[in-house]
């Protein structure tokens, strides 16, 4: 990179530009050049009228003033007040950091107008620095680079332009400070949730007639023993070594998050339903909701509760419900969604179900089953050849039964097509009393259900089409805990107590709705771009501090993003925003260090 002049006659008069360019090599051998960095104008003694200044910021004194900046090159005019000269030619570039990402953050964040709430809810916290900064931090944190506390304090923070954008020095990201953040937020959870709902009317000008819900898991690493709720259970990141706390969501079909909540690791399913109902109640108050859920959530006892209290529901049901009514939808028509997907209604027990199949799905389960089941043969197969008799380790009774166990798991309901007759009680296994058949009838029929499955509700619908649309909304939930996991890296958690568990949870909660806010604006704006591809594209505009030694043994410090690219460009037109003006530029005495990352640690939070 190097220092460019240019000179522009105007009315009369010389003015000289200064701009950071950068050589690029192209394909052909050719170079080509790029504005970095724009300086703008600096003085020269002989146009005392047109000197400008410039407010800088005297880290000495702790306040603006303004000063005039001339070239080394040129004398200072006589007449010529609070002047100062610059020597260009040893200028300096450094501390390059992401801008662009941390910026747009930022933009989300106050558009959610959560620096308001956040400065109510924290006001009496007494702090060095507002904790209302600390929290936005860890939450643009999460949302661009997500990391440890002890990551944005030793290296993310120095790598990035949050300095700069919250008008904060390091102690904004001292370990200390991060942690005891965490501490200071949980009791605000349902505050949040409430103004989030708000901030939803307002922005997008969403309903809520519609709600999704579902649950998911996140594991830890440790032992976690201060935490009661880190249990052992069934795990969705396929960790069952891991304890792990269970989280449930409610999020609208627009995928905007409205509440969540935090559960033991062993909590069934089927017993979270209920408690959640009353809670979205208390916050929201009684409305005529629907509600679409998977099939393993609601209970019998829980669809009756809600149809005794007039809540609508729409939820997956399992497919041996197809065998109870099989008769009455074999009468009834196929109803065309699309090209692969059919559905049939009837009423029973005044409850509305739906009958859904799809070809692609039903070649895929019975590609998937028949694999299942040549394995369960070939186990099958191996099992009785070591029941001969002349077999020198031949297997006992117990053994046999423990491993026709493991294999009728793993075949699933294809078991049932394979009569197994095992040997009685205190007998040794042989291929007399160890022999089993197929069931050609039992296998025809479990392939039949492959690529069907049964909706049901009791919202007033006469659209089986359209009931099939609302159920599909629950691939917004499945996104939103993609998002979570990948995006966000809301796993694993490396806390240990339960209040810091959550609160790390909450953190990430806040970065799903800046995230969930980017996609809606991307929806209308550029509809082909992801959340995290905008994100990493804006990335790459960058800010450097442009350092210039002054006559009098200062430096003047001029912290600047880069140009805007063509694409960036396009892509804030499109978005309908505009990067801010440049950071006022600082004056500081003494030499000019490079802020160093902070010695490890010895002690860290558990």
């Amino acid at each position: 990179m190097f220092l460019r002049e240019n000179k522009r006659s105007k009315n009369g008069k010389t003015h000289r530009y200064f701009s950071v360019v950068e050589n690029r090599r192209t394909r052909g051998g050719h170079t080509t050049q790029r504005q970095v960095l724009y300086l703008g104008e600096i003085n020269d003694s002989q146009q005392q009228a047109w000197r400008r200044t410039l407010e800088v910021f005297d880290e000495d004194r702790g306040q603006y003033c303004q000063l005039s900046l001339f070239p080394a090159d040129r004398p200072l005019p006589p007449d010529a007040l609070h002047s100062i000269h610059v020597k260009l030619d040893q200028m300096q570039l450094r501390r390059p950091r992401s801008y662009g990402d941390c910026w747009l953050g930022c933009w989300l964040w106050e558009r959610l107008a959560l620096s308001s709430f956040w400065n109510n809810q924290l006001i009496d916290a007494r702090g060095d620095v507002p904790w209302t900064k600390v929290l936005q931090l860890l939450v643009i944190n999460r949302l661009i680079d997500p990391g440890s506390e002890l990551a944005i304090h030793r290296h993310w923070f120095l790598r990035s332009a949050m300095d700069e954008l919250l008008e904060v020095d390091f102690a904004v990201a001292a370990k200390d400070r991060l942690y005891r953040c965490l501490d200071r937020i949980l009791e605000h959870k349902d505050a949040l949730c409430q103004f989030i709902c708000q901030q939803w009317k307002t922005l997008f000008d969403s309903c809520f007639d519609v709600l999704l819900y579902d649950l998911t898991s996140t594991y830890f690493e440790g032992l976690c023993q201060q935490n009661p709720k880190a249990r052992h259970g069934y795990s969705r990141d396929g960790r069952s070594d891991c304890r792990q706390v269970v989280i449930a969501l409610v999020i609208t079909p627009d995928g905007l998050p409205l509440a969540y909540e935090v559960m033991a690791g062993n909590t069934a399913d089927n017993s979270t339903l209920r408690q959640f109902l009353a809670k979205i109640e208390a916050l929201y108050g009684k409305a005529r909701r629907t509600w679409i859920m998977d099939r393993g959530i609601p209970t019998e006892a829980t669809l009756r509760q809600m149809r005794d209290s007039g809540t609508q529901y729409l939820v997956g049901t399992p497919r041996s419900m197809l065998g109870k009514l099989d008769q009455r939808f074999a009468q009834l028509p196929w109803q065309q969604v699309h090209e692969a997907m059919s559905v049939k209604l009837i009423e029973h027990e005044g409850e509305l179900y739906v009958l859904a199949h799809s070809d692609a799905r039903q070649q895929k389960e019975k590609a998937m089953r028949r694999r299942r089941f040549k394995a369960y043969a070939r186990g099958l197969h191996g099992l009785r050849r070591r029941c001969r008799e002349g077999q020198r380790a031949r297997i006992s009774r117990d053994t046999l039964l423990g491993k026709l166990a493991v294999l009728k798991k793993e075949a699933g309901r294809l078991s049932a097509a394979i009569k197994v007759q095992v040997p009685e009680e205190g007998q040794r296994p042989t291929l007399q009393n160890f022999c089993y058949e197929l069931d050609a009838a039992a296998y025809r029929e479990a392939l039949e259900q492959d690529g069907s499955y049964i909706l049901r509700s009791n919202a007033i619908q006469e659209d089986a089409s359209s009931m099939w649309s609302m159920y599909m909304q629950l691939v917004r939930i499945e996104s939103a805990f993609k998002s979570l996991k990948s995006d966000l890296a809301i796993r694993p958690i490396w806390h240990q107590n339960q209040s810091r568990v959550e609160a790390h949870i909450f953190v990430a909660f806040m970065g799903y709705c800046l995230l969930a806010t980017l996609s809606k604006y991307l929806q209308s704006a550029a509809p082909g771009l992801s959340p995290r591809a905008v994100l990493e594209q804006l990335s790459s505009i960058q800010m450097l501090d442009v350092c210039l030694p002054t006559s009098d043994g200062r430096w003047l410090i001029m912290p600047r993003y880069t140009e805007p690219e063509p694409q960036h460009v396009m892509l804030l037109e499109q978005l309908k925003l505009s990067l801010p003006a440049q950071p006022p530029p600082r004056i500081r005495s003494g030499k000019l260090l490079m802020p160093d990352p902070p010695a490890p640690d010895a002690v860290v939070e558990t």
